[in-house]
């Protein structure tokens, strides 16, 4: 077997080593005035050093709670869920802090690459053990400042569907119609596709009629299309007039029932904003319709009216399909209801649904 070898060491160079003596002797040579002087300056500097790092600090924290004021404010207008935006708070202020911390140190003349590696390690190792749980973490403040989706929503995505009960940092948790409570990481729901059936206010409704074959199918339609419009949930026409129509019908109950109506929207300047100035000086009324609104009134409005089209002829049946457009609040309802008056009101104008039929002719053979 070979024997160990002890490693060699190789020796420091001598020239590498402070020679601690020397310096001591080169201070006790020097004349005693020169030393007061020197220790002096050294103190002066020192001082003035630690005078610029105290106006440095203090200077630092009022912006620090300037921006932390200005960034709460932000939070509070663009309605952040409230756990994320006391988390990112939290998070800028000890980022700040760390960056005025170091800065300061800094100034007095401290070494500070060992500290900035030491954290900079430390961070990579943390990311490194937790990539999945950050990843949801980011798709979580993805989510709360997007909005794919709110509170009340009724979403489907990765074979799940239900109605959207909170928004968390790292999970969305959705209850199903049976009042199942499913809880989905949000760093698939930040990246896949999501179907959110409340994301625009109205929706069209679809139902599949099946009539005979010789029935007449202009009776069955000019049917089908008086059920739809004796609703008054159904869209006449434009999307837009319904929608009108529809705040005038809310703000008329809310007036019978005896509720305020709603206030002006307002919003405060920015100066009000960064030094908390009274909302009663800077208050502006913000009167203008939105940007998306503005352009959306000069576009051409989209014909939603109900209609009844020829969809299949099947084996046994005409299939008809009639079509029409209500607020998604009044979806279900108007389904069920207009499904009801087709049974019941369909056959007094003639038309006849048919049953599953087959024709078979027999021959005689002699």
């Amino acid at each position: 077997m070979p024997l160990l070898q002890t490693p060699v060491v190789s020796p420091i160079p001598a020239d590498s080593i402070p020679d601690v003596k020397a310096e001591l002797g080169m201070l006790k040579s020097l004349p005693v005035d020169e030393l007061i002087n020197t220790a002096i300056s050294g103190l002066v500097r020192l001082a003035i050093n630690l005078a610029i790092a105290i106006v440095v600090f203090y200077v630092g924290r009022f912006i620090i709670n300037k921006l932390y004021t200005l960034l709460t404010g932000i939070f509070i207008r663009r309605r952040i869920d409230q756990s994320l935006g006391t988390f990112l708070l939290s998070l800028v202020r000890i980022v700040l802090y760390f960056i005025l911390i170091v800065t300061v140190i800094g100034i007095l003349g401290i070494e500070t690459t060992s500290f900035i590696a030491i954290f900079a390690s430390a961070g990579v190792a943390i990311g490194m053990a937790l990539s999945g749980t950050l990843q949801n973490f980011a798709g979580g403040v993805l989510i709360l400042l997007i909005k794919p989706y709110r509170v009340g929503d009724y979403i489907e995505t990765q074979g799940y569907a239900g109605t959207v009960k909170e928004i968390q940092i790292f999970h969305t948790i959705i209850n199903t119609f049976d009042n199942k409570s499913l809880i989905i990481p949000n760093g698939g729901l930040s990246t896949g596709s999501v179907t959110n059936w409340n994301r625009e206010d109205y929706r069209r409704v679809d139902w599949t009629v099946a009539i005979s074959y010789g029935d007449s199918i202009d009776a069955a339609r000019a049917a089908l299309l008086d059920i739809m419009r004796s609703d008054k949930r159904v869209v006449e026409k434009y999307v837009e007039d319904a929608r009108k129509y529809r705040a005038e019908a809310v703000a008329e109950a809310s007036a019978a029932a005896g509720e305020p109506a709603p206030e002006v929207e307002k919003r405060r300047g920015w100066l009000a904003r960064i030094f908390h100035r009274k909302a009663a000086k800077a208050a502006v009324v913000w009167a203008e319709p939105k940007l998306d609104e503005r352009i959306l009134s000069h576009l051409p409005k989209a014909d939603r009216s109900p209609s009844v089209v020829v969809n299949e002829l099947a084996d046994s049946s005409v299939n008809l399909k009639a079509r029409a457009w209500v607020h998604r609040d009044d979806y279900w309802s108007v389904f069920y209801d207009i499904n009801e008056r087709i049974y019941k009101e369909l056959p007094a104008s003639g038309i006849s649904f048919p049953f599953p039929q087959m024709d078979v002719h027999l021959s005689r053979q002699q």
